[in-house]
């Protein structure tokens, strides 16, 4: 029997899918908490303490405690609320789901595209519970953990993480790359999505840069502070760590920063380019990064062209991946793009914000609809402009190459721009070649196996010829186009019927198998491995009539 992380053994049959989840989530939560234990453990002998006996308990506690924020489970303390939680913490279950998943996807049956939500759900579900059942466990007198929370995060961070390797499993033994996947994405949502994760990569990269020149400008302080501190080898170690698991939502903050909204460190401060007024903080090096009380530094206000620019990037890159080339509605997909930049930023921002549970830090960071609006104002109106810019140049390029955008003898190309193409009534032109229509054609590169469908029949209208001489033959030719189309219906009724009656078979040939396994004593929610399911990724296949030969 193999167990998480080993070579699953070919010999054995594929492994129930929900009780495989359940080992799988065990596994991952079993592994975070004893490396979180042995963390909190290493803290403890480097601190003053007591016999170790006394505080086996309390440990534990924190240990369990610290894997509940790196779920982002908020928690109180003496009627405070402590939800100001380290993003960077998330990295470790997230790893951990990862491997689950991939390990679920190698012992059990997951052959479709549409296994991989069912086997998320069967690692998501068991976690939650673990996740649940440990924020009981942690309640002490002092700290009380969310357990509608602790559900909640365990089972999307689950699903998430989870789900992800399991697909990314799928993809490695049907050997279908990301390309190839996305390639299934319709194009306008594939181009939107490209231009969309530019500019918020561009925000956020932004944001690290303005940050690392922050701290580069504040590293006397933060030597003085660390100093102060004296943590030793030990607890310099621990201290690194925590502000390296804090560095995802110092980059949000300096984000927000650049978008104008700005952030908060407690109740009636603000860190924006508008000016900086904070009050006494925690001693954390990382802290010193933030600018004086007063006036922004000049050289933060170079940050205020990071959105721009992230709006122009994304509007050329969701013009130049989208599926056509038309100026009227550039700017509206260019604007398009920047509205869901600016709802990921806004997620982003409610994610790191949260309280320290004191008064004066009951208030911390962006406020999320802030720096969404803004982000979709400043994003959204330059790549919109960025869009229709590029559209216009990729028009004239178009236009000086003879070739008319829009017109019917051009196709887009997945690079946004329209090539010439066979005309739909005269043929190819000169040095171009028709597509002929093959027999079995397979796409997506083991994704699905797709039969091409005949062409139909029709008359090809004639082009630069004389007319009928008179009005008998051209009713004749309408009445003969008009029992052609009867007849093309006809078909396709047919064929629809002949579907309907092949899906009622199907139906029927189950029916009778789940009754004949429950006769025998099977569970009839299992289902029996088939020699062709392994065959694709999605199982979809479109069958028709022979095509017509010549």
């Amino acid at each position: 029997m193999s167990t998480p992380g080993s070579p699953p053994d070919h010999a054995e049959l594929p492994r129930p899918v929900y009780s495989t989840g359940g080992v799988a989530a065990a596994s991952a939560a079993g592994i975070g908490l004893a490396a979180l234990i042995t963390l909190t453990i290493v803290g403890w002998v480097a601190a003053p303490h007591d016999a170790f006996a006394d505080e086996i308990a309390e440990l534990l506690q924190g240990a369990v405690l610290a894997w509940l924020v790196g779920h982002l489970v908020p928690f109180g303390i003496e009627s405070a609320q402590v939800s100001l939680l380290p993003l960077g913490l998330v990295l470790l279950p997230g790893v951990l789901l990862y491997r689950a998943g991939r390990w679920l996807a190698r012992n059990c049956e997951v052959a479709r595209l549409r296994h991989v939500p069912r086997a998320a759900v069967a690692i998501a579900g068991p976690y939650a519970a673990i996740a649940g059942t440990l924020a009981l466990l942690a309640r002490t007198e002092l700290v009380e953990p969310s357990m509608p929370w602790a559900l909640v995060m365990g089972f999307v961070i689950a699903f998430v993480a989870g789900g992800l390797g399991v697909l990314r499993q799928l993809m490695r033994d049907k050997e279908v790359t990301a390309g190839a996947l996305l390639d299934l994405m319709p194009p306008r949502a594939r181009s939107l999505m490209v231009g969309a994760l530019a500019s918020t990569g561009t925000l956020v990269l932004g944001g690290l840069l303005l940050f690392l020149t922050g701290l580069a400008v504040g590293m006397p302080e933060a030597i003085d502070t660390t100093s102060a501190l004296g943590p030793g080898f030990v607890g310099g170690a621990l201290l690194l760590l925590v502000q390296f698991a804090y560095l995802p939502n110092a980059v949000v903050y300096a984000t927000s920063y650049s978008l104008g909204p700005g952030f908060a460190l407690g109740e009636m401060t603000v860190v924006a380019p508008t000016g900086v007024s904070v009050g006494p903080l925690p001693l954390l090096p990382m802290l010193a990064a933030l600018p004086e009380n007063g006036p922004a530094p000049m050289l933060s206000l170079g940050a205020l062209a990071v959105p721009f620019l992230a709006g122009a990037l994304g509007g050329i890159l969701t013009q130049r991946s989208a599926p056509d080339v038309v100026s009227e509605a550039a700017p509206l997909w260019g604007f398009v793009c920047g509205i869901i930049t600016g709802i990921t930023v806004a997620a982003l921002a409610l994610v790191t914000g949260g309280s320290l549970g004191s008064v004066r830090l009951a208030e911390v960071g962006p406020s999320a609809w802030q720096v969404g609006l803004v982000a979709v104002l400043e994003v959204g109106v330059s790549a919109a402009v960025a869009a229709w810019i590029a559209n216009w140049w990729y028009s004239r390029k178009l236009r000086l190459a003879g070739v008319e955008p829009g017109s019917p003898n051009a196709r887009p190309t997945a690079r946004g721009l329209e090539e010439p193409g066979p005309d739909p009534v005269t043929g190819p032109s000169e040095g171009q070649t028709a597509a002929e229509p093959s027999s079995s054609v397979p796409v997506g590169e083991g994704l699905a196996t797709v039969t091409t469908l005949p062409r139909r029949e029709e008359d090809p209208p004639q082009r630069g010829g004389a007319g009928p001489e008179n009005g008998t033959e051209a009713a004749e030719s309408r009445e003969a186009r008009r029992r052609n189309r009867e007849g093309h219906r006809r078909d396709r009724a047919t064929e629809r019927a002949a579907r309907r009656e092949a899906r009622e078979e199907l139906r029927s040939h189950r029916k009778a198998d789940k009754a004949e396994r429950r006769t025998r004593g099977g569970r009839w929610w299992k289902r029996r491995p088939t020699e062709d399911e392994g065959e694709d990724l999605f199982g979809i296949t479109y069958e028709a009539g022979d095509p017509p030969k010549d």
